[in-house]
This record gives C-alpha cells, sequence and structure tokens, in this order.
C-alpha cells in the first residue's frame, strides 16, 4: 500500500525523478521553479515578457486612456483656435497647454501610451480643423502661425513620448543603460 502512495506524491509534488517510470505528470523541477519563481514576484529572465501571453487590460487604464483622447481633442480645439487669436502669444500658450497635456498624460499613466492617447486626440482635432469647407471657410489662416502649431505638437508629443522615467520596476533608471 505505501509502495502505490510513494509514485502519487513524487509526481504530484513536481520532482524531476530519480524515481524514472514515476515521473509521468509532465511537470519538472525546471519548470516547477520557474513557475514558482514567477508566482513569488521575482524577476523573470530577461525579454520573458515576449514569451508570456498578453494580460487583459485593466478597465480603468482603458478608460483613462479614452479620457486622454478626448482632453487631447479638447486641448487641439482649444490650441487651434488660441493661436489664431492672439498670434505670438496665443502661439505660445497653445504650445504650453499641448505641452502640458502630454507630459500630464505621461506623469498621470506612467506609459507611453498615455502619451500617444493624448497625442492622437489632438492630432485628430487640429486635422479636422485644419480641413477648409468646400466655401472657402477654414479655422487655420495661411502664415507661419498653424504651421508652428502643428509641428510643434507634434515634436512635443514625441518628445514626452521619448522621455525616460525616473524609475523602472526593477528599481534600475529608465534608458538604454544595462
Amino acid at each position: 500500500m505505501s509502495a502505490r502512495k510513494r509514485p502519487d506524491n513524487s509526481g504530484a509534488s513536481g520532482a524531476s525523478g530519480a524515481s524514472g517510470a514515476s515521473g509521468t505528470s509532465g511537470t519538472s523541477g525546471a519548470s516547477g521553479s520557474r513557475g514558482a519563481r514567477r508566482a513569488s514576484g521575482a524577476p523573470d529572465v530577461p525579454g520573458g515578457w515576449l514569451t508570456r501571453p498578453p494580460s487583459a487590460p485593466h478597465p480603468g487604464r482603458v478608460a483613462a486612456y479614452l479620457v486622454l483622447v478626448v482632453l487631447g481633442a479638447v486641448v487641439g480645439v482649444a490650441g487651434t483656435l488660441v493661436q489664431g487669436a492672439w498670434f505670438p502669444g496665443g502661439l505660445l500658450l497653445a504650445l504650453l497647454g499641448s505641452a502640458a497635456l502630454f507630459y500630464g498624460a505621461l506623469r498621470a499613466c506612467g506609459t507611453q501610451l498615455g502619451v500617444a492617447s493624448a497625442a492622437i486626440g489632438w492630432l485628430l482635432a487640429v486635422v479636422v480643423l485644419s480641413f477648409g469647407r468646400p466655401e472657402g471657410d477654414g479655422v487655420f489662416a495661411a502664415g507661419i502661425g498653424p504651421l508652428v502649431f502643428m509641428l510643434g505638437g507634434m515634436v512635443l508629443a514625441v518628445m514626452c513620448a521619448t522621455m525616460s522615467r525616473s524609475l523602472q520596476p526593477g528599481g534600475r533608471p529608465g534608458g538604454l543603460e544595462g
């Protein structure tokens, strides 16, 4: 009776088997320790996140990204109207508002996807407002101001998206140092 219990215990425990034929459960000691290491929160091998299946996004994070898209559109519309109304000061104010939106999205979400969400909303609003109507009316006037606003806003979005964050989850500084 004890001979029957022994193979069941060794196969169920996941030990790699000095018992030979009794280790038919398919788990080995290496994969069992890897699963235990992942469950304990210890860092996995570099690049291990590439082989894991993606996890479901948190509903709060998705809602934050959607709010950033809408906020980006609002800032884009406001910047488009302000930069044309008060030319030198309005352009500076519109670019500062855009920079504040992109940097705030980076700090609020902590990811480049947050900046991209705000930039998508901003860019959609600016592009839609840049189209003229068939009658010839348009929000943007001819000149250097709208061009500086559109290109400057895109440069600010890229700058904020590529900023390094202060600390990575492993306690290492962000960037390319390795």
